[in-house]
């Protein structure tokens, strides 16, 4: 199974459901089973480069102690189902607001990203939304990352 190292504490949002996309600066034309693994790196170090309110955002939705989230582990499953060029960022002025991301390379098609989405993610234009859908949460197994996509066989 294919699988992305991702920082805490986006690798948990995915994990609990409390996001769908994974912005990257790279694309990627690979769709179908993957892992998600959360990094090695120490969730506080991540935290430090967050303003206060999203870091308490992130953390009401993923419903746990800073310090009880998995590192160097597969915390899950899910099928990547698309990936998308972010062209632009709309937002819709009418009640209620929506936010989301135009793709060009679908020939206008919207992504819909709610305003929680689009803040627990770098959504400039020229980066890329990885889809993500059918996420498991999964007992952490311990594993050693990696850059890029790479592979993960579950022992």
């Amino acid at each position: 199974m294919k699988a992305i190292t991702i920082w805490q504490p986006w690798a948990s949002l995915l994990a609990c459901g409390g996001k769908r996309f994974e912005t990257r600066s790279w694309a990627t034309a690979y769709r179908g089973p993957i892992a998600i693994h959360a990094a090695k790196k120490d969730v506080f170090d991540a935290l430090r480069m967050l303003p206060v309110p999203l870091a308490l955002k992130m953390k009401e939705v993923i419903g746990a102690e800073w310090k009880d989230l998995p590192t160097g582990a597969v915390i899950a499953t899910a099928t990547l189902i698309g990936c998308h060029e972010i062209d632009r960022i709309q937002e819709m002025r009418c009640a209620p607001r929506e936010t989301g991301c135009w793709d060009c390379n679908r020939r206008g098609t919207w992504i819909d990203a709610s305003d929680q989405e689009v803040s627990f993610g770098d959504w400039t234009p020229g980066r890329f939304a990885w889809e993500f859908a059918d996420v498991k949460a999964i007992t952490p197994v311990r594993v050693g990352g990696r850059q890029g996509l790479w592979d993960w066989r579950r022992t």
